[in-house]
């Protein structure tokens, strides 16, 4: 096991294209970080660089106490799981998974005994003798992390290796994994763009987007207090809304201006909203904080809305909703939110309806800058924190 350290590593192509920029990372020794971002964005060129299949174009890596920028692969004592698998199809499991100690002229007795105790993990003891076109798409995936284990790397990559399973399988490696990590305790980094993978994984969270970083910290961390508009809307299982609104004063109070309707201002963003008055804000909230009914003992405001689309989940349901808005503010189409409800609810399309918004869980950002594509950052990220602070004081969690 060891820590891991990207300082200000970079990566620019030959023609050009800056993939990693101004990469600052400190992977604790036995931590599981996940890299979670769109596809391009930079996280599978970053974990390519750990490795060894990418060169560095500035910046620093080190693993342990060694900087690795001019170590062979073979030499950085790092195990990768790709997406693909990579398994010879002329070998047996057992020998796929012993390959690696073989060519490394380890004894047959301790290649057998590494084997034997990474399949016992995996459960895979009854599938070492056949080939890997014998093997379901999940039993493969199992051997390849098997042939990463029996290698007993300092560092494992993990490449988006679930991303090929069908959705019900993912869930079970993802546990697997996650159990393995524990049993193991070794240094992990795990590349993936499905958001729930990344919250449910890793101990920390790095969110990637063009080639930056735009916030580390834990699931929770990164979930409840994003940064800026991006992390707001790529984290959580269905995307947050956002309503663009005028910050005004009226009798002493705040309220956003959203197309003619005013919402109220909760008055832990007060203080940072104040010095916003007359400007562009955007309020964000997610579908799971709105409710067709009061929302008991919350601070709340309310919306007139037009049913319309109704998605059943089972437990949940998703329903698209449209924001009732006086006739000199035309509401663009791209202005519609979505709610994330109990399956229980019965809402019917194209009917009208009083929407309820948590205000404990609201977020206010600037608009997005045009000019360079940085996204808004969050206006009330401190009064954000010292709320949940208080609200798990009071007992007020959820």
């Amino acid at each position: 096991m060891a820590e891991l350290v990207l300082e200000q590593v970079g990566k620019v192509y030959p023609n050009g294209v800056e993939a990693v920029r101004d990469f600052d990372l400190d992977v604790a020794d036995g931590e599981l970080l996940v890299l979670v971002g769109p596809s391009g964005c930079g996280k599978t060129t970053t974990l390519r660089m750990i490795a060894g299949l990418e060169r560095v174009t500035r910046g620093t890596i080190r693993i342990g106490p060694r900087i690795v920028n001019d170590v062979a692969p073979k030499d950085r004592d790092v195990a990768m799981v790709f997406q693909n698998h990579v398994l010879y199809p002329h070998l047996t499991a057992r020998r796929n998974m012993a390959f690696g100690l073989k060519l490394r002229g380890r004894p047959r007795g301790e290649i057998d005994e590494a084997v034997g105790k990474a399949a016992a993990m995996l459960g895979i003891e009854h599938l070492l003798d056949r080939k890997p076109r014998q093997l379901s798409g999940g039993q493969r995936q199992r051997v390849a992390v098997g042939r990463a284990i029996v290698r007993r790397p300092s560092c494992f990559l993990f490449d988006e290796p679930l991303s090929d399973l069908d959705a019900r399988l993912r869930v079970e490696m993802r546990t697997e994994l996650k159990r393995l990590h524990r049993r193991l305790g070794t240094t992990t980094i795990y590349v993936t763009h499905d958001q729930e993978e990344a919250l449910t994984l890793g101990d920390r969270v790095v969110v990637i987007y063009q080639g930056r970083i735009q916030q580390i910290g834990t699931p929770e961390e990164v979930y409840r207090h994003p940064v800026n508009r991006f992390v707001a809307g790529f984290l959580g299982g269905a995307p947050m809304n956002f309503l663009e609104g005028t910050i005004v004063d009226s009798g002493g109070r705040l309220w956003l201006d959203h197309a003619g309707a005013r919402l109220d201002v909760p008055d832990w963003a007060v203080p940072d909203l104040r010095a916003m008055l007359g400007t562009t804000v955007l309020l964000g909230v997610r579908p799971e904080s709105l409710r067709v009914e009061p929302i008991e003992g919350r601070p709340q405001t309310t919306l007139s809305v037009t049913v319309d689309l109704v998605e059943p989940l089972g437990d949940k349901t998703d329903v698209h909703l449209s924001v009732e808005q006086a006739a000199e503010h035309p509401l663009p189409a791209h202005r519609r939110i979505l709610a994330r409800l109990d399956g229980r609810v019965a809402v019917r399309p194209e009917t009208l309806r009083r929407l309820y918004v948590d205000l404990d869980r609201v977020h206010f950002f600037e608009p997005d800058d045009e000019r360079t594509g940085r996204p808004g950052k969050n206006l009330c990220l401190a009064s954000e924190r010292r709320f949940a602070a208080g609200e798990a004081a009071s007992g007020l969690g959820g």
